[in-house]
């Protein structure tokens, strides 16, 4: 127990911890219908998620035909979380080994958090619905400190770090928000090569890049 270098591990969630972009590509395809658009596929949705619900959908505009006007943009916002908070959890499921790896952490003493730019109403609706609420320390949402403050800037790491009551910290993610996260806090970073990447999962520059969680543990261990 005393050789794990880590006292607090953060995850970010959305194709992290969960895999739900069967859940999040029917709430963007809301939005895209209502603005008269043409729906995206499953894996184009993956290509989109990162950054928080606005940047999905900035996304999502950009890849069927531009951006929208401003108040258009809230009105397909607001649909899309309507859509999305009213099936939150209809096929969203932990990764394979997930939960198993959060238990060996636990054992090791350490301490965990969500550090995602998903709103934090919503992460915590998720994580209740999937029971996964009590596994966590800390939950930050991107809008918990302000969008200004949240993945790739250092502040949310630096957050939770202080709510876990201080230690070495580790973060886990997918994506360059994490990635950029954990280098500008100063802080280890590991990865994972499936969940939702805006860059091939090689060109992260993550400490430790994982296939499955089963690989989690002795990553860190040996970080």
């Amino acid at each position: 127990m005393s050789t794990f270098p880590f006292r607090i591990v953060g995850f970010d969630l959305d194709g992290t911890l969960v895999d739900s972009a069967l859940d999040l590509c029917p709430a963007v395809n809301e939005a895209l219908l209502a603005a008269g658009r043409e729906t995206v596929s499953l894996d184009t949705t993956r290509s989109l998620i990162g950054g928080g619900a606005r940047r999905m959908l900035e996304r999502a505009l950009e890849v069927t035909g531009g951006p929208v006007e401003a108040a258009e943009f809230e009105r397909l916002h607001d649909a899309l979380l309507e859509h999305y908070t009213a099936n939150i959890a209809a096929n969203t499921q932990p990764y394979d080994g997930c939960l198993k790896a959060l238990d060996e952490l636990d054992a090791l003493g350490c301490r965990l958090a969500v550090v995602t730019n998903k709103a934090e109403d919503l992460a915590r609706r998720l994580l209740a619905e999937l029971d996964m609420t009590d596994r966590f320390a800390s939950i930050i949402g991107g809008d918990t400190l302000g969008r200004e403050r949240a993945k790739p800037a250092p502040d949310m790491i630096h957050e939770t770090i202080a709510r876990c009551g201080s230690g070495s910290f580790a973060m886990v993610g997918d994506s360059t928000f994490d990635v950029l996260a954990a280098r500008n806090a100063g802080v280890a970073v590991a990865a994972f090569s499936f969940g939702y990447h805006d860059v091939p999962p090689h060109e992260l520059g993550a400490d430790a890049l994982l296939d499955h969680f089963d690989e989690l543990v002795p990553a860190l261990t040996s970080l």
